[in-house]
């Protein structure tokens, strides 16, 4: 398999065919985040805050189990998000990043990732807390978050591992400086 990297990798100019991909919402993520200059940045900075993922009746039998879980991971629509930009200035820093290097709601693909707590289901409505998200965001998927093989020792977090704790806590507040993505 001369010249190739991987069994099954394309060579030269051969190229995978990009498909169009769409979504559609299984439920709502409930929130008493209304505005989204107000709405905590990141779940560390939502700690306590009670919310709902409500659920479309179709999907409610997916939820079977996931009482067990203590935290789950909802994927969701930035539905309210600004225009996609490839370089952003994150709230930690006054440096302009690349946005995959960050978590920037502005992105190709206006997809978010939060990890809440799991209070209890109650039939197609799971009460959730640590709620980072604007009230009525479009949810997409919900993962259980499994410490064996979601937690990780020897882990390098970027440009990130530069600010120190302190720094984050203070610029994690929504109103900190200005223009800040």
């Amino acid at each position: 398999m001369a010249g190739r990297a991987h069994p099954g990798e394309p060579t030269g100019r051969e190229a995978m065919p990009v498909k169009d991909v769409t979504y559609k919402p299984i439920g709502v993520i409930r929130s008493p985040h209304t505005k989204q200059e107000d709405t905590p940045i990141q779940p560390v900075f939502a700690r306590g805050v009670a919310g709902r993922v409500e659920l479309l009746p179709e999907y409610e039998e997916g939820l079977r189990d996931i009482e067990g879980f203590s935290y789950i991971y909802l994927f969701y629509a930035f539905d309210r998000a600004k225009e996609a930009r490839l370089l952003v200035v994150p709230y930690l820093e006054d440096t302009e990043r690349g946005v995959f290097a960050t978590r920037a709601p502005c992105r190709p693909n206006a997809l978010g990732m939060s990890l809440v707590r799991l209070l209890r289901r109650e039939g197609a409505v799971l009460h959730i807390e640590d709620v980072d998200v604007l009230d009525g965001t479009p949810l997409l998927d919900i993962k259980p978050y499994i410490g064996r093989y979601d937690s990780r020792e020897d882990v390098r977090s970027g440009w990130q591992d530069d600010v120190d704790d302190t720094t984050a806590r203070e610029r994690g507040r929504r109103g900190f400086g200005s223009g800040k993505s």
